[in-house]
């Protein structure tokens, strides 16, 4: 089932939320060391993923050409410009209490690596442990966010479920109209470059590094302009 991913990540947003409603006051200790624990897991499947590469030099090159062009647009920054632009025109403008713990947790659930390479991975071949992964994270971070924002952070749920089951059904898509042959070999590659961003991820959450994932992630769409040119010319 391709959506399973995205509908569990949808039911530990709510359960989060719900939890974050009667737990306002949660340790900072405690915070710190659930946020560690989850670093551990997503360094480790970031490392799995990422060792299945073939196309070593394929991926290289992708990656470093997505990396200048966010770079060269500051792709990150401006994706936190329009978040922090966005935070402040919805709370002039209407219930701060729910617009603002809404875009919050919609900008930190959605905007990110693990959403579009868990959603692809769950519609090319079924595996949701990506996104299985980020639904333990988001539902912690809902938590987290709620009993700070207040209820708004369950809405996010709704731009979540949308945005990752519409990539989870275009792969399901793409499976059909691909021969078998080079998905496969797309699938191996696409899941190797997904583990290398979810690796700075988990790096990024233990405070070991500062990588901005942000200006990577038109590797993805560079690899796979690159991969299917390759595969249909020659």
């Amino acid at each position: 089932m391709a959506l399973l991913g995205t509908i569990v990540n949808g039911i530990c947003i709510i359960a989060g939320t719900l939890i974050g409603l009667i737990f306002t006051n949660i340790p900072d200790r405690l915070k710190t060391t659930a946020m560690q624990g989850i670093g551990l897991i997503v360094t480790i499947i970031g490392i799995q993923m990422a060792i299945q590469a073939d196309n070593i030099i394929l991926i290289l090159i992708s990656i470093l050409i997505g990396a200048m062009i966010g770079a060269g647009i500051h792709l990150e920054k401006n994706l936190n410009i329009a978040g922090h632009q966005l935070e402040k025109l919805v709370s002039k403008n209407g219930n701060s209490e729910l617009t603002e713990g809404f875009i919050t947790a919609t900008l930190i659930f959605v905007v990110g690596a693990m959403s579009i390479v868990g959603a692809l991975d769950g519609g090319l071949r079924g595996d949701h442990e990506v996104l299985y992964t980020k639904a333990f994270l988001d539902g912690f971070m809902a938590m987290v966010l709620t009993s700070t924002l207040g209820y708004g952070v369950i809405f996010s749920v709704i731009p979540v479920v949308l945005y990752q089951g519409s990539i989870a059904l275009l792969a399901v898509q793409i499976n059909k109209w691909v021969p078998q042959t080079v998905l496969d070999g797309f699938i191996n590659e696409i899941t190797a470059i997904g583990g290398l961003f979810i690796l700075a991820i988990g790096l990024n959450i233990l405070d070991i590094t500062k990588i901005k994932i942000g200006d990577f992630l038109p590797g993805i769409f560079i690899f796979i302009i690159f991969y299917f040119g390759y595969s249909f010319l020659f």
